[in-house]
């Protein structure tokens, strides 16, 4: 067969249509040359799924990863942001690409669940926790020696402006740098990169172009020397995004009305409360605007979901054909899921008194809450002199002292964008963008292969999309 076209793809988290202007001038230049379609929503539109989607081109349905995370039922215990590739239940694009052409070869750079995958070339966030309780910046990396030669290269992996308060643009920089040097030492044919640095800016601001208009610079600057690097390297680009992020303004404690009714069950430790999910009668994993609602006994499904239809800020919620036709029917998924209203969002919060809240509540710990927490985005505008409390509590780790870095709020009406939930229109959603424009929909009303909003891409197909890209042709019946 004909050599593959050497691919790139940017996934630039939260770019969207009405997104591209004057703020972003390479990446409006590179859809003017070519073309733009909107992509179709997945339910959850959050990270972890719609990758995975892209990359099996199957629903959350048949690969697995129904959310950024859910209840792990053998060991009854709630998981989020999980990272071996065994997760996901369907091949992904690189074992299909690798069985029509021996040759190719794939590099990973930050696409989530990318540890112990057949990808030849991998990066992805891995920190250290030694047991004084500290938290260190690191990554993963396949071959292992690209973690040492990377960050020899590049200084250390900024992880605390990856997530957090100090979040920036620094990783965004950080990763496509690394994208570069991998390119320019492995020439991989697949590319994938992950460019993060807006999802998280219009969490905190919303998604207005001005609010946002210097992150927007910033990434449109990331972006530009990665298109002028691989399309100096030969390399077709595509640039990519999951979803676009929607203004908020009322978060929804759907564990607090569950606990009101008698279904949420506690444990208690050291004066404090923790979610017990093995004794709830109903508990929702909450994250973004979808939660997965687990309940333990099938004859009370009805009766929690007529509670929860009755509250202000929940649009619908999915029973097992709800979830059939969303393609959310797997076992991982709650026997119920919650979508938010437009401008709704969920909180995991599941006390009633702060006095009595776990000890994570106002710390940055993706890994003990029960839930996705964007507040953790922000300092406790409450804290008097914070920042030396943070120096000081820095100081203290250093000096082998256990101590926690408790200054994020726990007042949600400060998150300002979410998403998981449908978008409004086209416009605000996510999308997809190519010189090559002929491998695109026809635009919408008609014409040839120019510049022009095309027609709705399929989520499902964009696993297609990328093979179609390099160049592979892949028989109907063995596409997962």
């Amino acid at each position: 067969m004909p050599a593959l076209h050497k691919t790139a793809v940017l996934n630039a988290v939260g770019l969207t249509p009405a997104l591209l202007g004057p703020h972003t001038p390479r990446l409006k230049a590179f859809a003017d040359a070519g073309r733009v379609a909107p992509v179709g929503h997945v339910l959850p539109a959050v990270t972890t799924t719609v990758q995975s989607t892209y990359l099996t081109g199957t629903p959350p349905a048949g690969h697995g990863a129904v959310a950024n995370g859910w209840l792990f039922r053998d060991e009854l215990e709630v998981k989020f942001w999980r990272q071996s590739n065994r997760l996901v239940q369907r091949p992904k694009i690189w074992d299909v690409a690798r069985a029509a052409d021996p040759k190719f070869t794939c590099a990973n750079l930050f696409w989530w669940y990318a540890m112990y995958s057949g990808s030849d070339y991998t990066v992805t966030p891995r920190p250290m926790y030694p047991a004084d309780g500290r938290k260190l910046p690191d990554v993963w990396t396949n071959p292992p020696r690209l973690r040492d030669e990377l960050q020899r290269e590049l200084g250390q992996f900024p992880l605390f402006h990856f997530w957090g308060p100090a979040t920036s643009v620094k990783v965004t920089e950080w990763i496509a740098e690394a994208a570069v040097r991998v390119d320019r030492a492995y020439d991989p044919t697949l590319s994938l990169v992950y460019l993060p640095h807006l999802d998280y800016v219009l969490q905190k601001v919303g998604p207005d172009p001005e609010k946002a208009a210097k992150d927007l610079r910033e990434l449109d600057a990331v972006c530009g020397k990665l298109i002028d690097h691989f399309e100096g390297r030969g390399a077709r680009v595509v640039v990519l995004s999951e979803y676009g992020i929607e203004p908020v303004s009322k978060p929804v404690d759907i564990n607090r009305v569950l606990r009101r009714a008698g279904l949420i069950a506690v444990r208690e430790e050291l004066g404090r409360e923790l979610l017990d999910p093995g004794q709830c009668a109903a508990f929702a994993a909450a994250d973004h605007q979808v939660a997965h609602v687990y309940v333990n006994d099938p004859a009370r499904v009805p009766e929690v979901k007529a509670l929860l239809e009755t509250v202000d800020g929940i649009e619908r919620v999915l029973d097992a054909d709800g979830k059939r036709a969303a393609g959310l029917d797997h076992e991982r998924s709650g026997e119920l899921v919650a979508v938010a209203a437009p401008g709704a969002w969920f909180t995991y919060y599941y006390w009633l008194d702060d006095a009595r809240e776990p000890d994570f509540a106002r710390a940055v710990d993706i890994h003990r809450k029960p839930g996705y927490d964007p507040v953790e985005l922000f300092l406790d505008p409450g804290l008097s002199m914070v920042k030396g409390r943070i120096a000081w509590t820095l100081l203290r780790k250093k000096l082998g002292f256990r101590t926690q870095m408790k200054v994020i709020p726990t007042d949600p009406t400060l998150v300002k964008g979410s998403h998981g939930r449908p978008p409004a229109s086209p416009n605000v959603g996510p999308l997809v963008m190519t010189r090559q424009a002929e491998l695109l929909p026809t635009p919408v009303g008609g014409g040839g292969s120019g510049a022009g909003m095309a027609g709705e891409v399929a989520a499902t197909d964009v696993f297609g999309l990328i093979l179609r890209h390099l160049g592979v042709v892949v028989p109907p019946t063995t596409v997962p």
